[in-house]
């Protein structure tokens, strides 16, 4: 019996509790996203995910994407902009999208393929509405700063490393407008291109901090498990180059993640600290901690 036929001769419910967590993203394969979502809100009720809290949820739901293939540009679509789903393939931001929309839904005890559609796009569009290419949030500071208005996340990267530990995010951030043959929706497009340079002066207006990668060892207990992680960048005009969620073993702190092309999603084998000491590219890390739904 192939993988499709299992799923669909087998209850949600019982293929849920059955099927170890890291073997969720192999059999997800061949499935719809609905079938796919359906089948981790089972999962969350055969765990009682609706009883803990909303940091434990995210983990557990992250989970079950390991294994899941690495998807370059899967927002990108041609025509209009539209909200896209693919829990099949993630890039670093679909990923924790996806670990955030369904742990929302789970504590809501809203756990229909509606409540997911209208979660994820409350979370990834400015306010909530889909208005074309520029109202999708593309900086990871700006979608953060969007969120934390939407009450869905607080950015505590000052809070629990300390004023004096965070150093100030370079500007000018304009990766976007000055690498614009990147980004399909910008190569041609003069209007989307004029309103991304708009977002970026607003960006750039607005003061962000980071923690230097170099003292993470010292703060790295200040984490918490189900945090969201953005890894600033020396690249220019780019303020994280990274994301993913923090997951504490056996008290230290690693880092879950959809890594790159080619590759899967995956945790980490040793801690976040290495993980940011082998690439020279990265410089240190900003905190997200998402909110316990009201």
């Amino acid at each position: 019996m192939n993988r499709r036929s299992f799923l669909a001769s087998t209850s949600l419910a019982a293929a849920a509790s059955a099927i170890p967590t890291s073997l969720f993203g192999a059999l997800m394969q061949d499935l719809s996203d609905e079938q796919i979502c359906k089948i981790k809100f089972e999962f969350a009720l055969s765990q009682s995910l609706t009883d803990k809290p909303i940091n434990d949820v995210i983990v557990a739901i992250g989970k079950t994407f390991l294994g899941v293939d690495y998807g370059a540009n899967v927002l990108d679509t041609d025509g209009d902009e539209q909200l896209v789903v693919n829990m099949r393939a993630l890039d670093c931001v679909t990923f924790y999208e996806n670990c955030v929309t369904l742990a929302r839904c789970i504590k809501m005890k809203k756990m229909t393929f509606i409540d997911y559609l209208t979660q994820l796009q409350f979370l990834r569009y400015r306010d909530g509405t889909i208005n074309g290419y520029t109202s999708r949030l593309h900086y990871t500071t700006d979608y953060w700063f969007n969120a934390e208005q939407k009450g869905i996340v607080k950015v505590v990267t000052r809070d629990i490393f300390g004023e004096k530990n965070v150093v100030e995010i370079p500007k000018p951030i304009n990766f976007m407008t000055t690498h614009r043959d990147s980004y399909k929706h910008l190569k041609t497009n003069e209007e989307n291109w004029k309103k991304v340079k708009t977002q970026e002066d607003t960006i750039n207006a607005r003061k962000d901090y980071f923690l230097p990668k170099g003292n993470l060892h010292m703060f790295a207990d200040n984490v918490n498990n189900g945090d969201l992680i953005g890894i600033t960048s020396n690249i220019g005009g780019m303020d994280i180059a990274h994301t993913g969620v923090a997951v504490k073993i056996d008290g230290k702190l690693h880092f879950m993640h959809s890594p790159n092309v080619g590759k899967k999603v995956q945790i980490t084998e040793g801690s976040l600290q290495d993980y940011l000491a082998k690439n020279s590219r990265q410089t240190g890390i900003i905190v997200a901690r998402v909110n316990e739904v009201a």
